[in-house]
C-alpha cells in the first residue's frame, strides 16, 4: 500500500515537472530565438533555417536599432506617456478605492458599479470619437491624447482593484483612528497608504505593462514619427523598398524585453505579495 502511494506521488511529481518544463520551453524559447536572431545578418534570415544559430555575434543590428532607428527617442516618448499616465491612474484609483470601500455613505455601491461599467466598454469603440475630439480641441500632434486616453481607461480597473485591497484591511483600524480624532484624509495617508504599499506597487506594475505594451491606442493617436512610442516604432523597421530589416527589428525587441524583464525581476516579490493580499478578505 505504501509502495503504491509512493509510486503515485512520484508519477504525479514527474508529470508536474514535465508540465513545468513544457511551459518553460514555450515561454523562454521565443525570447531566446529573438535574442539570437538579433545577431544575424539579413542574408542569414533568408539563406539559413529559422532555427539556425547566428554565424557570428554581429552587434551592428543593435547599433542600428539604437541610433539610426531612433530607438532611444521612442523610449523617451514611451516614458513621457507611461509615467504621467501611471501617476494619475494610481492617484485617482487609490483615492477612489479608499472612498468607496472605507468611507460609508449612501450610494457608494452604485457609484462603484458605475465606475466598473467603464471596464466593460471596448476601447476600440471610442477611438474614432476620441480622435475627432482631440482634433477639434487641437491636441493632435502631441502626446496628450495618449496620456489622457490611458488615464481614463485605466482608472476604472485601478479603482476596482484598490477597493478590493482596501476591503482586506480591517475596518477596526480606521474606526479606532476616528475615535482618536484622526480625520479620514489623515487616516488615508497614515493607515491606508502604508498598508497598501505592495498592492499599489502590484497595480502600478499591471498598469505600467498595459500602457507600455499598448499598440492600438498609440498607433491611432500617433500622427508623426517623432511622437512614436516603442511599440509603434517597432513597425517602422524597413528599408527604402519596404522590406523588413529583421536583424535591427529583433535587436529592438530584445532591448524592449530585457528592460521590462529587469523591472519585473527586481519587483517580483512585491508583486506576488500584493496579489496574495488582494485575494484574502480581512
Amino acid at each position: 500500500m505504501m509502495n503504491s502511494l509512493r509510486f503515485r506521488n512520484r508519477v504525479g511529481k514527474a508529470f508536474a515537472w514535465l508540465g513545468i518544463g513544457v511551459l518553460l520551453v514555450l515561454v523562454i524559447y521565443p525570447q531566446v530565438w529573438i535574442l539570437l536572431g538579433s545577431f544575424k545578418t539579413q542574408n542569414e534570415f533568408f539563406a539559413n533555417p529559422s532555427w539556425a544559430l547566428p554565424e557570428s555575434l554581429n552587434f551592428e543590428n543593435w547599433r542600428i536599432a539604437l541610433t539610426e532607428a531612433n530607438l532611444l527617442g521612442m523610449y523617451q516618448n514611451s516614458l513621457a506617456v507611461t509615467l504621467p499616465s501611471l501617476f494619475f491612474i494610481l492617484l485617482f484609483g487609490v483615492a477612489a478605492g479608499y472612498v468607496l470601500e472605507v468611507m460609508v455613505f449612501r450610494g457608494r455601491k452604485q457609484i462603484l458599479l458605475f465606475i466598473l461599467a467603464g471596464i466593460m466598454i471596448p476601447g476600440q469603440m471610442i477611438l474614432v470619437p476620441l480622435f475627432i475630439f482631440y482634433f477639434r480641441v487641437g491636441l493632435t500632434n502631441t502626446l496628450w491624447p495618449l496620456i489622457i486616453t490611458y488615464i481614463v481607461m485605466g482608472i476604472p480597473f485601478c479603482t476596482f482593484l484598490m477597493a478590493t485591497y482596501f476591503r482586506s484591511i480591517p475596518r477596526e483600524l480606521f474606526e479606532a483612528a476616528t475615535v482618536d480624532g484622526v480625520g479620514m484624509l489623515r487616516a488615508f495617508f497614515v493607515i491606508g497608504l502604508p498598508m497598501m504599499r505592495n498592492a499599489i506597487l502590484t497595480v502600478g506594475m499591471i498598469e505600467f505593462f498595459s500602457v507600455w505594451n499598448d499598440l492600438l491606442i498609440a498607433l491611432t493617436f500617433t500622427t508623426r514619427s517623432s511622437l512614436a512610442t516603442i511599440q509603434v516604432g517597432l513597425l517602422s523597421f524597413s528599408d527604402e523598398y519596404g522590406s523588413t530589416q529583421y536583424g535591427p527589428l529583433f535587436a529592438a525587441i530584445s532591448i524592449n524585453i530585457l528592460i521590462v524583464l529587469v523591472v519585473y525581476v527586481f519587483l517580483n516579490r512585491q508583486i506576488i505579495t500584493g496579489l496574495a493580499a488582494g485575494s484574502v478578505k480581512g
